[in-house]
C-alpha cells in the first residue's frame, strides 16, 4: 500500500467522517464545562490563599501544591476507577471534567494570584478610604485590573486543558480520540487518526495564535 491509501484515504476518512465529529463535539464540550469549573475553582482558591484566615491558607496551599504536582492521567484513573469503592461513580464524562478542573483550577489559581499581587497596593488604599466593601472593591476596582494582567496565561492553561482532554479516552468517552481509535481499529487504516490529528490542529492552532497575540500586546503596553 501507498502512503495516501495508507495514512490518507478518502474512503475511509469520509466513513468515519461522523463519529470524529461527533468525538470533536465531546471534545470541545469537555474542554468548555472543565475551563469555567477551573475558572470558578481557581477564584475561590485565590480568594481563601491570599485573603482567609491562616489554618485556611495553609490547607489552599496544599490543594495547589498538590494538583500541580500529581500527574493528570493518575487523577483521572483514580476518580473513574478507585473512587467507586468509596461509593460516588462518576460517568466518563464527569470524571474527566473533576480530573481536568480540578488540576487546571490549582493552575488557574496560582495566575489569578499574580494578577491580584501585580495591582498596586496604592489602589486598595484608595478603595478602602472611599468606603469600599470588600466584595465592591474585588468586582469594581482589583478584579478588571487582575483580569487583564492573567488573561495571556490563562488563556495558555485553557490551550492546555483542551489538549489534555485527549486523555479522557482511557476512561470510554467516545472523545475525538476514542472515535479516532475506534474507527482506525474498525476500518483496519490509520487514517482516522490523521483525521484526528487533523481536527485538533484546527481547534488549537487558533488558540495558540490567540495567546501569541495577548502576550504581544501584554508586552508592548508593557
Amino acid at each position: 500500500m501507498d502512503f495516501l491509501s495508507t495514512f490518507l484515504n478518502m474512503d475511509v476518512l469520509r466513513s468515519s467522517g461522523p463519529m470524529l465529529i461527533n468525538g470533536l463535539v465531546v471534545t470541545i464540550l469537555l474542554g468548555t464545562v472543565s475551563l469555567l469549573l477551573s475558572i470558578v475553582i481557581g477564584l475561590f482558591l485565590v480568594f481563601i490563599r491570599l485573603y482567609a484566615i491562616n489554618p485556611l491558607k495553609i490547607l489552599a496551599v496544599i490543594y495547589i501544591d498538590l494538583f500541580r504536582a500529581i500527574p493528570l492521567l493518575v487523577l483521572l484513573v483514580l476518580i473513574y476507577f478507585a473512587l467507586p469503592f468509596l461509593g460516588p461513580r462518576l460517568s466518563s464524562f464527569w470524571a474527566a471534567a473533576a480530573a481536568l478542573s480540578l488540576v487546571a483550577g490549582a493552575y488557574m489559581a496560582e495566575t489569578f494570584r499574580a494578577g491580584i499581587e501585580a495591582v498596586p497596593r496604592g489602589q486598595f488604599e484608595a478603595a478602602k478610604a472611599l468606603g469600599f466593601t470588600w466584595p465592591k472593591l474585588m468586582i469594581d476596582i482589583i478584579l478588571p485590573q487582575a483580569m487583564r494582567i492573567v488573561v495571556p496565561p490563562a488563556t495558555g492553561i485553557a490551550v492546555g486543558l483542551v489538549k489534555d482532554t485527549a486523555l479522557a479516552s482511557v476512561v470510554a468517552l467516545p472523545d475525538l480520540l476514542k472515535q479516532a481509535t475506534q474507527t482506525q481499529a474498525f476500518y483496519a487504516n490509520p487514517s482516522p487518526l490523521i483525521g484526528a490529528a487533523a481536527l485538533y490542529l484546527l481547534l488549537l492552532v487558533p488558540l495558540v495564535r490567540i495567546v501569541a497575540l495577548l502576550e504581544a500586546k501584554k508586552l508592548h503596553r508593557a
